[in-house]
This record gives C-alpha cells, structure tokens and sequence, in this order.
C-alpha cells in the first residue's frame, strides 16, 4: 500500500489529508480569519499519523500544494514538505493549487474556473472542463464586466473571492458556488498518487512556490 501525506496551505485553509493508494483517509484542516498555518500545520501532521497508527517512515511520498496562493501560507506548506522529503529520503510532489479547488466542483456540464483572491479585483484563475482538463493556463488578472465574455457555456464560479466577482460577473451563464471556498487536502489525494505513480516529483532541493506576481508588473505598465 502507498501512503501519501497531502499538505494544503495555499490559502487560509491549512488543511493536511492522509491517502492511502489514492484515496483519502484522514482529514484535519481548519480555516480561519487569519493564517493558522504556522501553529496548526505540524500539529495536523502529528494527530494523523497517530490516528492512522503509522509512523513518518510509512509514507512514500508528501505532496503539497504549490500555488498559486499566500506568500506566508506556501512558504509554510512547503517548507515543511521539503523538510519531511529531506530528512526522510522520499519523494516530493507537486499539485496545482487552482485544480484542487477546481477538483470541489461536481457539475457534469460547462466549464470550472476557480479563484483565488488576490486584492482590490485581482483573483488568480484557470479554466478547466468538467472533467477536470485544464483548457486555459493559471493566470493572474483583474476581473472587468468583459471577463469570459467570449464563454457562452455555463461557467462555474469558486473560490474565496465570489462576492466581488458577482458584482462584474453578472451574464446569465455565470453561476457561483458559495460554498466552495478553499482548496483542501482532500481533493488532492487522488492526483499525487497519479504522479506517485508515474513518477513526477520535484527536486528537493531546488523546488520552489508557485508565487505568480505578475499583478505588481501589471500595475506598472
């Protein structure tokens, strides 16, 4: 059997899920006001390990969730990840933060895009179909009434930024989920064992978050 540790902390959600073989079979995440990360992250780590009754020597992998998202959150996330992949000699991998969330969404028509909220109209985005395939890369933008306006499907708004996207986002094709906010753990399980699988890991050493700053250039130009 494989065991795979999943680390969430792109957003406030820091989230952290056990999966064995691809599915998910503990969970502990909390999201907060502020950022809980630095405090909860290894304290979830610990309490699922127990709960399991393994130890860290019967992972064969920790994933994390790479971003886009919170500078303090990510830097957290994968700090810890690397540290674990480091001292226990297995392997990293990587999981877009954008197709987690996207993953929540369990429509069987039109098209997902989730978003992360950056500030003021900002959010990060990409676009998948409804089987999850992304169609159109992540992406850092300011959202205007022209925003997908060349999308006639039904699109599906999620994400932690949804009341401000419904003030511009207004044709009748958008539709919201409020309650889907955060990317979480959970949904991570089954797409790092994909990887676990085929092989896809980070170097340790040299990997780096997803930051995606490209708002800051925007404002320049």
């Amino acid at each position: 059997m494989t065991y795979i540790l999943n680390i969430e902390t792109a957003t406030k959600n820091c989230s952290v899920s056990l999966a064995k073989d691809g599915k998910t079979i503990l969970l502990k995440e909390i999201a907060e006001q502020g950022y809980s990360h630095a405090e909860k992250l290894h304290v979830f780590i610990e309490d699922i390990l127990k709960e399991a009754g393994i130890t860290v020597r019967d992972l064969k992998a920790i994933a994390i969730s790479k971003g886009p998202g919170s500078y303090t959150g990510l830097r957290i996330g994968v700090s810890a990840a690397k540290g674990l992949c480091y001292a226990l000699q297995i392997p990293l991998i990587s999981v877009d933060t954008l197709q987690v969330l996207a993953q929540k969404v369990t429509q069987n028509d039109g098209l997902i895009i989730p978003m992360i909220d950056a500030r003021r109209m900002e959010v990060y985005s990409a676009v998948f179909d409804h089987n999850y395939q992304k169609i159109a890369e992540v992406q850092a933008e300011v959202l205007t009434e022209v925003s997908y306006a060349d999308r006639t499907e039904t699109i599906y708004i999620v994400g932690d930024c949804q009341e401000k996207c419904q003030s511009v986002l207004t044709a009748v094709n958008f539709v919201f989920l409020p309650e889907i906010v955060f990317p979480s753990a959970n949904e991570m399980s089954p797409i790092s064992y994909k990887k676990f699988i085929q092989n896809e890991f980070e170097d340790v050493a040299y990997f780096e978050p997803f930051y995606l700053k490209d708002f800051m250039l925007t404002k320049k130009t």
